[in-house]
């Protein structure tokens, strides 16, 4: 089991480890938001030396705000290649295993803007999966909450990118939960990395503990590896423990 930095954002990388080690924990994933994004993160790597002073297993969670794999900006995709590769390359930096990202997003609902979109995602993931294969990171590629501007709201969708691209899958229970698709994704058959671990109303990503919405725990008790993506750090520690518990 394992957590986002997500739920001690206010902590020093040290302080996170620490407590993630105190606490059971087997691996920590860093939001690569702020001080983390990766081109920042890069020219200041002396913050991660501490790393492997743990047990731990370091997994990552590419910038995603301002980005879009499917834009139809050339611009934006570029700079979302960009800064997925620079994102490998501090995976790679600091011996993280993988990196999970979205699919990408559309905003406009016309067939052909669509389809457009959805085949510019599908490029350019190729491309990033490509370099993470030659840096000898693993590439995984998210399931997303039900707002139709997504892509992989729905398990085919998802697999779709998954299985073209070559990489694996992150399935998110808080996200298959919006779409009244849990017990669909906690059944694919495609290679899932992990789980990102979370509960809601059904209707809002809400990020909330497990047992505080309408998330079915006991359908998660075939979950290897949770990953519990929550907004505060008791709520985490209250997921670990009914999770453990099922």
């Amino acid at each position: 089991m394992g957590f986002t930095t997500l739920a001690l954002f206010n902590k020093s990388f040290e302080e996170q480890l620490n407590i993630a080690a105190s606490d059971g924990f087997n691996i920590v994933k860093i939001l690569c938001e702020g001080p983390n994004l990766p081109r920042v993160a890069l020219k200041n790597l002396q913050r991660f030396d501490t790393a492997h002073s743990y047990n731990l297993e370091f997994t990552i969670h590419s910038p995603t705000i301002d980005l879009n794999p499917a834009s139809l900006n050339v611009g934006i995709r570029e700079e979302t290649l960009k800064q997925l590769n620079e994102t490998t390359d501090f995976a790679s930096a600091i011996e993280a295993t993988m990196i999970t990202t979205h699919p990408g997003l559309v905003l406009k609902k016309t067939d052909w803007v669509i389809n457009a979109s959805r085949n510019y995602g599908l490029d350019l993931l190729v491309k990033w999966t490509d370099y993470t294969t030659d840096v000898g990171i693993l590439s995984s590629i998210e399931n997303m909450p039900n707002k139709k501007i997504y892509f992989c709201r729905d398990v085919k969708e998802h697999q779709l990118f998954v299985e073209s691209c070559g990489s694996l899958a992150t399935v998110d229970v808080g996200h298959a939960n919006t779409n009244a698709a849990l017990s669909e994704f906690l059944a694919v058959t495609y290679k899932v990395a992990y789980h990102h671990v979370s509960d809601n109303d059904g209707k809002r990503d809400q990020h909330l503990q497990l047992g505080k919405g309408t998330v079915t725990v006991d359908l998660l008790k075939s979950i290897k590896r949770a990953i519990f993506e929550i907004n505060n750090y008791e709520g985490v520690i209250s997921s670990k423990n009914l999770l453990a518990s099922i």
